[in-house]
């Protein structure tokens, strides 16, 4: 007869089992008791049924009050959000991570065994930070976030360091070192008068230099300052590697409430509409009428004199301005197409309005070679040289071109559609719809759109990202998008 020792029948042998074990062979059989190797008795005698009781065979009788109670109070209990329930912020990367501008130190050095370096990040991957971002900003390589906390931690930096563009990060083998790669998001000390009450408003990111604004002390910068882009005194010779500088910005007539970094100038708009710049200067981007770098911010005249702007964008070496009553100007390169509209000339070195037909201007953004804006009706315009999203046919314009609403998702259906932010790359557009979804198209250089392959995308594609985006960072390579949780 074979007896089965399996957890949970019996105990151990019953008493009245009487039986010699010496007739008795145990054969070694997985999974029946706690033993990893379990065991499976053959007997060679008889062994009477009533010999075997189960522990657990005694019938369950009914169950009383206190029985139920207690079972009540030991089941799970579930909890389900509410309509009052507080929706999460959320950070999600793509693109190229070897620079380390994803903050995701694993995808750069391995932290298991198994796990093989990834160069590219061709879909949103979540970035775990405690702190909620408010704002960020992709440099050349690099990546700086903010948030509008009263805590001593307000900006964080990760990425390519060779300048000091997100600060000094100290060598944890020599203190008197720095990194000039930082692998994940790492607190970039601000020298603040008051760091327990001022706030960080926004921050910005060019090829190789950084700008923080804050609520009350104003604009700090940091990084390569070869050209005065710092908004500090050129001295030649100067280290930037493993620089500990960085400066404060005071020479406003007024408070800055935006600022915008471009390859290596600076825009910096007051509260009263005025723009201020400074910089390296050949293509005219500081629009201050020449072509000389300058180190001092300095106010913006030409077209742009006494008109309020309540908005600026750069990027690469051109710049675009949005006046209060939604006109746009223009400055800077023009090798593109950018300002061809009001000039043969290749450069500009002061502000210029642009004759655009296209309605009241809420928003706009310019790259390398590209230039987009919108309007208050939601629809967006492309102009300048690349991939301007209506095709592979359109690959130039001097005149804006405006992109359909049905390629952001506007149908019979949904005609309430519309795109409520644009953005620029280097060579890429990003727009946010009033539904919070994603859209991009461009040069899709090292998987920097997010959209799982590597082509580019000649038309808007709605980028799959597990939240409602609030804003977008675009770089070079690689993207940063701010979500709120769905629940």
């Amino acid at each position: 007869m074979s007896l089965v020792c399996q957890r949970g029948l019996f105990l151990g042998f019953p008493r009245r089992l009487q039986v010699s074990l010496s007739g008795v062979s145990l054969t070694p059989q997985r999974g029946f008791l706690s033993d990893p190797n379990g065991v499976f008795l053959r007997l060679s005698k008889k062994i009477p049924s009533e010999g075997l009781s189960r522990s657990l065979a005694k019938a369950a009788g009914p169950k009383t009050v206190r029985d139920l109670k207690e079972a009540d109070d030991a089941a799970p209990i579930f909890q389900y959000v509410g309509g009052q329930a507080k929706r999460k912020s959320r950070v999600f990367v793509c693109g190229f991570s070897l620079s380390g501008a994803l903050g995701i130190p694993s995808f750069v050095v391995p932290d298991v065994g198994w796990k093989t370096r990834r160069k590219i990040q061709p879909t949103p991957y979540r970035l775990e930070m405690e702190e909620k971002i408010s704002s960020a900003a992709c440099g050349y390589g690099f990546t700086l976030l903010s948030s509008s906390t009263t805590d001593i931690t307000k900006v964080w930096g990760t990425g390519l360091n060779k300048d000091s563009q997100i600060g000094f990060h100290q060598s944890r083998k020599n203190r008197s070192r720095g990194y000039e790669y930082v692998l994940e998001p790492s607190p970039v000390p601000l020298p603040l008068d008051k760091p327990q009450e001022t706030r960080v408003l926004q921050v910005s990111c060019g090829r190789a230099h950084s700008l923080v604004l804050t609520n009350t002390e104003g604009v700090f910068s940091m990084g390569n300052n070869a050209y005065g882009q710092c908004g500090r005194k050129v001295i030649d010779g100067e280290i930037y590697s493993e620089s500990q500088q960085i400066h404060r910005l005071r020479r406003f007539k007024d408070r800055v409430v935006q600022v915008a970094c471009g390859q290596d100038h600076s825009l910096f708009r007051t509260e009263r509409g005025d723009v201020y710049s400074c910089g390296w200067g050949a293509d005219g981007q500081t629009g201050l009428g020449h072509y000389d770098s300058i180190s001092t911010p300095t106010k913006l005249g030409g077209d742009i004199a006494g008109v309020p702007i309540v908005q600026v964008a750069t990027y690469g070496d051109c710049c675009l301005a949005v006046s209060a009553d939604g006109e746009i100007f223009g400055w800077g390169n023009s090798e593109y197409l950018q300002l061809a509209s009001v000039t043969e000339l290749t450069q500009m070195n002061v502000p210029r309005h642009l004759p655009f037909n296209v309605g009241k201007v809420k928003e706009a953004a310019c790259g390398g070679t590209i230039s987009a804006l919108l309007n208050e009706e939601g629809h967006v315009f492309v102009w300048g040289y690349g991939i301007l999203g209506k095709g592979p046919k359109l690959m130039e314009a001097a005149v804006p071109e405006m992109i359909p609403l049905s390629l952001f998702g506007s149908s019979d259906l949904t005609p309430d559609i519309r795109v409520a932010r644009i953005r620029c790359g280097l060579n890429q557009f990003a727009a946010i719809s009033n539904r919070g979804e994603l859209f991009v198209w461009g040069k899709n250089t090292r998987g920097c759109l997010g959209i799982g392959r590597m082509e580019d995308q000649y038309f808007p594609w709605r980028v799959t990202v597990p939240g409602e985006v609030v804003d977008v960072a675009c770089g070079v390579d690689h993207m940063v998008i701010l979500a709120k949780s769905f629940i």
